[in-house]
């Protein structure tokens, strides 16, 4: 595909209402726009143990749900939706767990860490880590994946200024993460 022709792509919600009439190509198309994106917003969110599972289990439900999208033409909102829905499910699980291995097994001693390792992590993503969900989303949503904070407040079902709040109150919380790592701006 030549530059010239990407104007004639069709639009999200074309695709929607093709994908509707059971068109798998139209389908496809979609997963190739988003896949890159949905796969680094989960991977931002729940980390890379299951992400493969995470992004099938994301446009698994869009297969399923676009039948019930009653706004073809707000897609990609909707779809960061399911990929909110998903995160949140996954972390839910991973805290399930986590209690369960926590009940069954002794507690273990704490291995001192290893400074030089601690020196090659990547700060920025442990700092992300180490955020609240409420304020990683908004970050990673705003700030990684580049939506506007109206489309954050609609996928993340909270008022806009809230999402000004969090990006606000987050990037504070990096900021400090990483001067306590040393990093200087």
């Amino acid at each position: 595909m030549v530059a010239a022709d990407k104007p004639n792509r069709p639009a999200d919600g074309e695709l929607v209402r093709r994908c509707c009439q059971g068109d798998e190509l139209s389908f496809r198309e979609l997963y190739r726009r988003y896949e890159g994106k949905v796969r680094a917003t989960l991977y931002q969110l729940c980390g890379r143990e299951v992400l493969d599972d995470l992004v099938q289990e994301t446009f698994l439900r869009v297969w399923k749900g676009l039948p019930k999208l009653r706004s073809p033409d707000y897609f990609s909102t909707w779809l960061y939706r399911i990929v909110w829905n998903v995160a949140t499910d996954k972390r839910r699980d991973f805290a399930k767990r986590a209690d369960l291995r926590a009940k069954l097994q002794p507690e273990a001693p704490v291995a001192p860490l290893d400074l030089m390792e601690l020196q090659y992590r990547d700060w920025v993503e442990q700092a992300l880590q180490e955020l609240k969900l409420d304020f990683r989303s908004v970050i990673v949503l705003h700030d990684l994946e580049d939506l506007p904070q109206k489309q954050v407040a609609e996928i993340l079902d909270i008022p806009v200024g809230t999402v000004k709040s969090r990006l606000f109150h987050g990037r504070k919380l990096v900021r400090e993460y990483l001067e306590n790592q040393g990093v200087t701006f």
